[in-house]
């Protein structure tokens, strides 16, 4: 996050919203703009970008969260939601939207910061964790398809697999490239011969 963070709060009681200004505002570091109603929430969140998003709702509704899943919102910022009362399947979906934090029984005052710091810490830990399985996947495939590369080679030139290896990697040196983007290349062109 950057040294300023700025707040999206969606509050339709003016009072309420006022309170949660000045609680939050206390921070130095804090940008907060306020929308009175979530109707258009995606198009809210892209005009003002901000760090975070705090909603506050009587009774979520699927549209809300769809419109919320829509923007990616919560997968490019964390999201708390607090409402008065909930079901089962607007908990689930908001999860499933990526809410970072879904708190039932309303927004109250003196519950805002920690709710607002743990959101924020949930965003964080699963965006980490989605990085790292993306790291992961991409490795698995390029491993996949040097194994393929390895395979082409060993067939066509009658190399070991250590041989096919060395060549690729040997390859990938000479021409300034990834021994996965000289795999691709041979794995394509071999499937272009075939």
């Amino acid at each position: 996050m950057k040294d300023e963070l700025s707040i999206l709060l969606v509050e339709s009681d003016r009072d309420r919203a006022m309170q949660i200004v000045d609680l939050l505002s206390q921070d130095q570091s804090v940008k907060i703009a306020v929308i009175s109603e979530s109707a258009g929430l995606a198009r809210h969140i892209a005009e003002r970008n901000p760090d975070v998003v705090l909603i506050n709702l009587a009774s979520p509704s699927r549209d809300i969260l769809e419109d919320l899943a829509a923007t990616s919102g919560p997968l490019e910022r964390p999201v708390a939601i607090f409402v008065d009362k909930s079901d089962d399947s607007l908990t689930r979906a908001a999860i499933e939207a990526g809410v970072s934090a879904y708190v039932v029984d309303g927004l109250q005052a003196h519950r805002v910061r920690p709710v607002l710091d743990a959101a924020i810490t949930r965003f964080n830990m699963f965006n980490r964790m989605r990085r790292e399985l993306e790291t992961t996947k991409r490795a698995l495939e390029e491993r996949k398809l040097i194994d393929r590369a390895k395979g082409i080679l060993m067939k066509a030139r009658g190399l070991s697999e250590d041989e096919a290896y060395a060549l690729l990697r040997k390859t990938a040196m000479d021409r300034g490239r990834k021994v996965s983007e000289v795999a691709e290349a041979l794995v394509t062109t071999a499937g272009l011969l075939a």
